[in-house]
């Protein structure tokens, strides 16, 4: 049964690489085409009704040499379907903030705007910081129903103040907003410190992602008349994310964010990169990857006669602990013999993650 097999095998293979010598490349033909006639429809026709299904546009003669280039063309500019989701409310680790395709200097002003139409108006704040503080709430129907508070006040009630956070986001150009309820024994006399706001309860967590829905809501409608703060672009400090070199190649990244977030920064940076993730364990801080180039995974000649095939780990991402800071790192498998580097791989990375 070897033998028949094996011929049928070899005639298949005469067969397919013969038959590519045969068949006319017709790939250019659609160059030097002539146009041809317009289609005529009767008098009687509503030529509203009748359009192209799939338009050609006009090329001046000039331009004719350039409809086959020699290169791969530019992939299309897709930041207008980003900017489709300009506002994102993100959450980890009992942390949520507002994720605003913008930078810092224009939403400032905005966010001024923000507190004060909605009745809370700003006591103090500190563009450096990058932190408003509100009026007390009490006082203004509209602040006490933004902030849950009852529609019975009295005079032995909580006080209530609002403190919004701005700060550069960890991606190029964008910022990001956060905002926590304060319980206060009287009007503050200062800017209180931002510290200890994390990991709130259910409920306070609750009403600071109908706020921040609230405040990107607010801004999507006044995308138009942005103003420009130079105070608040005070607030634009050294990059979180660093890519640090030797003699020119990649050999870490420095990213200023506490575990949990820069984990979940290297997870979606892996993601969007296309990179596969073989295996991972947050608690020892790894992540085995298969960063192999397509030629590498591809089976070759009779690839449509197998399944494809499954990532395999050919390198390891690595997490640390240093200082105030993650350093990423990378690691090659010594039984990996492709053409990419550590350095090729955290240099991918940094392109996502910042």
């Amino acid at each position: 049964m070897a033998k028949p097999v094996v011929v049928l095998c070899g005639l298949l293979l005469v067969a397919t690489v013969s038959g590519c010598g045969m068949i006319e490349d017709r790939s250019e033909h659609y160059v030097n085409a002539r146009e041809g006639q317009p289609l005529e429809l009767p008098e009687t026709a509503d030529g509203s009704r009748f359009s192209q299904a799939m338009p050609i546009r006009d090329v001046r003669l000039a331009d004719a040499s350039k409809m086959y280039p020699t290169e791969i063309p530019r992939p299309p500019d897709m930041t207008s379907d980003i900017l489709d989701e300009n506002y994102v409310i993100e959450e980890l680790d009992g942390s949520v903030w507002l994720l605003v395709n913008d930078v810092p200097g224009r939403i400032w002003p905005a966010m001024s705007t923000y507190l004060a139409e909605r009745g809370l108006g700003v006591g103090f704040d500190s563009p450096q910081l990058g932190i408003l503080q509100s009026e007390l709430a009490n006082f203004s129907k509209r602040a006490r129903e933004l902030v849950e508070l009852s529609d019975d006040p009295s005079a032995g009630e909580q006080k209530v103040v609002l403190q919004v956070r701005i700060t550069p986001g960890v991606r190029r150009k964008t910022t990001e907003i956060q905002v926590r309820k304060l319980e206060v024994a009287g009007q503050p006399d200062e800017l209180i410190p931002w510290s200890g706001a994390s990991d709130p309860p259910e409920q306070a967590l609750a009403l600071q992602k109908r706020l921040l829905a609230d405040m990107g809501e607010f801004l999507r409608v006044r995308e138009e008349s942005k103003s420009f703060s130079r105070a608040a672009s005070g607030m634009a400090r050294d990059p979180v994310v660093r890519l640090i070199l030797e003699n020119e190649e990649a050999i870490a990244i420095r990213v200023e964010l506490d575990y949990g977030r820069a984990w979940a920064e290297v997870s979606r940076a892996l993601t969007d990169s296309g990179i596969p993730v073989v295996d991972l364990n947050r608690t020892e801080g790894w992540f085995q990857v298969d960063f192999r180039t397509e030629d590498e995974r591809s089976p070759g000649w009779f690839s449509w006669f197998r399944d494809k095939e499954a990532p395999r780990h050919s390198h390891t991402v690595n997490l640390s602990q240093r200082d105030d800071a993650i350093v990423i790192s990378a690691e090659r498998l010594p039984d990996y013999t492709g053409s990419r580097s550590t350095s090729d791989l955290l240099t991918q990375l940094f392109d996502y993650l910042y």
